[in-house]
């Protein structure tokens, strides 16, 4: 396995672009209301991106191997849709919970990012996966320091939900992150503690955990890249773009605008 250890100059580049993958964010956040389509905020970010930031929507034509090339610019996932949604002309109903994945190139380095947005009042089930979500992905981010393993940020995440009775999506996991947009390692969100990869100081990777309301299986739809919860139940992600510090971690993909801070999270970087 080989991962990249960034130097001062890679992390400072890192920071940058995370900061505008998380400002892109901020600048949707008012435009996510009923009535808008997706197609709408999928325009406004990549105007955005490419004309206020001077930056490169990195999902737009992006083709892994065995993917037709990724037609827009973010991804939108919507109620039971678990990741890789693709913007089109439907617009967003009240009650409707929204993942929006936002990741830019600056300067060749990669900032990834996303957040859950509820339209209108919501149901109280839908809040509380995807506030529950969000703290699922802290409980993950809390564990990284030099010396730990990645099974330690996997048991973390998926304790806390399983716990909740919630479920976790195996297929899909966070991934090492830098002038490549997907690189070693792997970040799973589920696992054993002492398992895995151990972390060093320089590493740069995502932690991102979909979680289910329902059971953990799911399906791919006939576009090729939405991925949906195969019993429909509702399904809701978080993500940030974390570098292992020397003593800990530092959450890269921050803004003015970004969440508070769950209750048992004392720093963004320690």
């Amino acid at each position: 396995m080989t991962i990249t250890i960034k130097d001062e100059q890679g992390i400072q580049g890192m920071r940058l672009a995370g900061r505008l993958a998380s400002e892109v964010l901020d600048f949707l956040t008012p435009h996510v209301q009923a009535g808008v389509t997706t197609n709408a905020l999928d325009k406004l970010a990549h105007d955005y991106i490419t004309q206020v930031q001077q930056a490169i929507p990195a999902p737009l034509n992006y083709a892994p191997n065995g993917y037709n090339p990724y037609p827009k610019s973010i991804c939108t996932s919507i109620n039971h849709q678990v990741c890789h949604g693709i913007p089109n002309d439907k617009a967003l109903k009240k009650g409707d919970i929204v993942n929006i994945d936002i990741t830019v190139i600056k300067n060749g380095w990669h900032g990834d990012t996303s957040r859950m947005f509820v339209v209108g009042e919501g149901s109280i089930a839908a809040k509380r996966l995807c506030a529950m979500t969000y703290e699922a992905m802290w409980h993950g981010i809390v564990k990284v320091k030099p010396g730990a393993r990645l099974g330690d940020i996997g048991h973390a995440i998926q304790l806390f939900a399983e716990g909740l009775g919630f479920s976790v999506v195996r297929e899909f996991c966070g991934h090492g992150i830098g002038q490549v947009f997907h690189e070693e390692p792997q970040v799973l969100h589920y696992g054993k503690p002492g398992t895995l990869e151990e972390l060093r100081a320089g590493m740069t990777f995502t932690i991102e955990p979909m979680i289910n309301a329902g059971k953990k299986d799911i399906r791919e739809t006939g576009d090729g890249w939405t991925i949906v919860t195969r019993d429909h139940s509702l399904s809701a992600q978080w993500e940030h773009t974390v570098l292992v510090t020397p003593t800990g971690y530092e959450v890269l993909t921050l803004s003015e605008g970004s969440p508070p801070l769950p209750a048992f999270v004392t720093s963004t970087s320690c």
